[in-house]
């Protein structure tokens, strides 16, 4: 399965890891904040939207996490959630105590 194993290499092989959708104001907000707080951090972005697979690796996602929602954020190989998850944890102060920076 393309999907699963594009996920997989992604969440393992970087730490900030982003499922987005290139149109979406919560996606843009998480990007924002994580590659302005974090820009030397090797992180990946999907825009599920903009590629073929897009729906499949969704699909994907919901199965692994439990959920349906873009931003889907994975930090150190952790999921994190969205976008107010995010903004939680940066608010919390401990966004950066989670990506080690």
């Amino acid at each position: 399965m393309a999907a699963k194993d594009l996920v997989e290499s992604t969440i393992t092989e970087n730490k900030i890891a982003i499922f987005s959708k290139s149109y979406c104001p919560y996606c843009r907000r998480a990007k924002a904040l994580l590659t302005s707080k974090f820009p030397n951090v090797p992180t990946k972005i999907y825009e599920l939207d903009e590629i073929n697979e897009g729906s499949e690796i969704q699909q994907y996602l919901l199965d692994k996490t439990g959920q349906r929602t873009v931003p889907n954020i994975f930090i150190n190989q952790k999921h994190v959630g969205g976008c107010d998850a995010v903004v939680g944890l940066d608010s919390k102060g401990q966004l950066a105590e989670l990506i080690g920076a």
